[in-house]
């Protein structure tokens, strides 16, 4: 799995002309599976990011956690992050299928909010604008094959 995680003071995704899912102050997730992955990948995803210590203390370190921060988590599926762009018109054969991908997806989202989070999300599949107001700006790529 890989995701791409921005701090962010506010983000919200958008569907159809509606807003889908809103968060304050937490992380904006972009989550990629990849067709190998399985659930033990989307556990340590989403242990990783309930652990990940990029929120400020007291004296303006990079220390504190997600859930100290209070932060709320806004998961976005993207597929395109298993991009092969080795030509110019990128091809997407490693992402996952839907069968696999949407399961492994919702895996992350539930042990994120097993653990207290407030978990918003956009739609699997669907075509989404999605908007944030990057805090620092913090952004961290994640990908389970290196952690």
């Amino acid at each position: 799995m890989r995701a791409v995680v921005t701090r962010v003071k506010s983000a919200s995704v958008v569907i159809d002309g509606e807003t889908r899912g809103e968060i304050g102050v937490g992380f904006l997730v972009l989550l990629g599976v990849h067709e190998s992955d399985a659930e033990a990948e989307a556990k340590k995803l989403a242990d990783k990011l309930c652990g990940l210590r990029v929120f400020e203390d007291a004296n303006g370190k990079m220390n504190v956690n997600p859930k100290d921060a209070g932060a709320e988590m806004l998961i976005i599926s993207q597929f395109t992050l298993f991009a092969d762009c080795r030509s110019r018109r990128p091809g997407f054969s490693h992402a996952a299928r839907p069968d696999v991908a949407i399961p492994l997806y919702e895996l992350v989202i539930g042990e994120c909010r097993a653990r207290g989070f407030r978990v918003e999300t956009g739609v699997f599949g669907a075509d989404m604008q999605v908007f944030s107001q990057n805090d620092g700006p913090v952004t961290i790529l994640l990908d389970t094959k290196e952690l």
